[in-house]
């Protein structure tokens, strides 16, 4: 897939999160630059921070309690594989079912421009307000 078309990609995956997450779908991400990523890619709703000193399973349990579910966006390097998978674990054995989608689909799209969330709005046409 050349790049054009998997921009494109990027670009249709982006528009889903952004409207999920409008309607009060939270996104977790690894930090605040992740978070100031999105907010500069147009995410508007609850953005929620994995770095903040506490434990994975005690910031899914935090999660669920809060918000009952998410779309969890780690990076797609070898870190953020693990931390993805160990969260999704963490969120199923709490009886809910965390989305994955849009992670997938921009790892797919970014690879292998980019292996990180924080990188997106520079390779996308999005800079700083």
């Amino acid at each position: 897939m050349n790049r054009e078309k998997r921009y494109a990609l990027a670009h249709r995956a982006l528009e889903s999160g952004i409207e999920e997450n409008a309607e009060g779908h939270v996104i977790l991400v690894e930090g605040k630059r992740d978070e100031i990523a999105l907010r500069n890619l147009g995410f508007i709703g609850p953005i929620e921070i994995l770095n903040r000193g506490w434990p994975v399973d005690r910031v899914a349990v935090y999660i669920a309690e809060t918000y009952g579910n998410c779309i969890i966006l780690m990076d797609w390097d070898r870190t953020g594989g693990r931390l993805q998978r160990k969260l999704m674990d963490s969120m199923i054995g709490l009886d809910i079912k965390p989305s994955d989608i849009l992670r997938r689909s921009l790892s797919k799209a970014m690879k292998p421009d980019t292996m990180c969330v924080e990188d997106l709005p520079s390779f996308l046409g999005k800079t700083d307000p």
